[in-house]
């Protein structure tokens, strides 16, 4: 179902967003527990947080994966958003930002220890 498989691709492309931008525990430097331990207070993105996402399939079978010659897409969309929106960072500011998530006050902070 190729709509199904786009859809996949793009919810986890969300999700890799909100990793990368958005999504941090927090957590007491005291006691080691979380701050926010439910969902009420944390953040991570919805559809609206994203730009419209083009999912574009290469339709070719690979039958020495298995004897359908499918292919899992559960973590494709996830594993390269990180880097990517790093990357961008980069070519935007000249410095490299290496924790997640990269927040605007990690930027200006980054910016200012220049």
């Amino acid at each position: 179902n190729d709509q199904a498989a786009a859809n996949q691709m793009s919810g986890a492309a969300v999700g890799g967003i909100g990793m990368t931008l958005m999504e941090e525990m927090q957590i007491d430097s005291k006691s080691g527990t979380l701050i926010a331990n439910d969902l009420a207070g944390y953040h991570f993105a919805v559809n609206a947080d994203a730009p419209i996402i083009e999912v574009a399939f290469i339709n070719k079978p690979d039958p020495n994966i298995n004897p359908s010659g499918a292919k899992g897409l559960g973590e494709v969309g996830i594993i390269g958003t990180a880097p990517a929106i790093a990357n961008a960072i980069y070519n935007a500011i000249g410095l490299r930002m290496r924790d997640l998530p990269i927040t605007p006050d990690k930027i200006l902070m980054a910016l200012n220890q220049q």
